[in-house]
C-alpha cells in the first residue's frame, strides 16, 4: 500500500472517530445515555470479587498520571538514545501532550459528574471523557505505531497489536467496575484519543514523505 493511501485511511480514521466522540458528547449532553450506560455497568460489576477488585486496581493504577508520565519518559530516553529518531520524537511527545490537554479540556466544557452507582474507588474530578481511556489509547497506540515501524515479523506485529489492545481494553474496563466512570466516558476517550492519534499520524507520515522527497530530489 503507497502511502498517500496510508495518508487517507488515517485521516479518514480520524474523522471518523471525531464523528464517533461527537456523537456520544451529544448523547451525554441530552442525558440520553444513561439507559445504555446502567446495564453495561451492572454487569461489569456483576463479576466483582475480591480477586479480581485487586487486578482491576492495579490496571486502574497503570493507566494513571504517574506510570504514564513514567512509561512516556522512559519511551521518549529508548526513542532518543537508541532508535535515534528525532521526528519520532516529536510525534510521540505531541500525542501524548495533545491527548493530556484535549480530555482535561473536555472534561471542563461537559463538567460530567461520576457514576452514583456502586463505587470501589474514590475520585474527584469530572466524568466525561475518561482520562485513563484516553491516555491509555494514545499512549499504547503511539507505542504500536512506533515499534511496528522497527518490528519486522509478524508474530511481533501480531503480540504488539494483542498486547496494546488488552492494556487499553483492560484500563477502560476497570475504571467501569470500580464505578468511577460511565461505558460512555470510556468509549468517548477512545473516540477523542483517536481522532488525535490518527490525525498526528497523518501528519507524521506526510512530513517523512516530503523529508524523503527532498533528499532524494537534491
Amino acid at each position: 500500500m503507497n502511502l498517500k493511501k496510508h495518508l487517507l485511511i488515517a485521516f479518514i480514521i480520524s474523522f471518523i472517530s471525531l464523528i464517533g466522540f461527537t456523537f456520544m458528547a451529544i448523547l451525554v449532553n441530552e442525558h440520553s445515555i444513561k439507559s445504555f450506560d446502567r446495564p453495561i455497568i451492572q454487569f461489569v460489576q456483576g463479576f466483582e470479587a475480591p480477586w479480581l477488585t485487586g487486578i482491576m486496581r492495579v490496571f486502574t493504577f497503570i493507566g494513571g498520571m504517574l506510570p504514564v508520565i513514567v512509561l512516556s519518559l522512559l519511551a521518549i530516553l529508548i526513542l532518543y538514545t537508541v532508535f535515534k529518531h528525532r521526528s519520532e520524537l516529536v510525534f510521540f511527545v505531541a500525542v501524548i501532550v495533545g491527548a493530556n490537554v484535549l480530555f482535561l479540556t473536555l472534561k471542563q466544557i461537559f463538567h460530567r459528574a461520576r457514576p452514583d452507582l456502586h463505587r470501589l474507588a474514590v475520585v474527584t474530578n469530572y466524568s466525561f471523557p475518561s482520562g485513563h481511556a484516553t491516555m491509555a489509547f494514545a499512549l499504547y497506540g503511539s507505542l504500536t505505531f512506533l515499534l511496528w515501524r522497527h518490528t519486522s515479523t509478524r508474530l511481533k506485529r501480531t503480540l504488539l497489536i494483542i498486547i496494546s489492545a488488552i492494556m487499553v481494553f483492560a484500563i477502560g474496563i476497570s475504571r467501569i467496575y470500580l464505578g468511577v466512570h460511565y461505558p460512555s466516558d470510556i468509549i468517548a476517550g477512545y473516540f477523542i484519543s483517536a481522532f488525535w492519534l490518527t490525525f498526528a499520524i497523518g501528519f507524521y507520515q506526510r512530513y517523512r514523505e516530503r523529508l524523503y522527497n527532498r533528499t532524494h530530489n537534491n
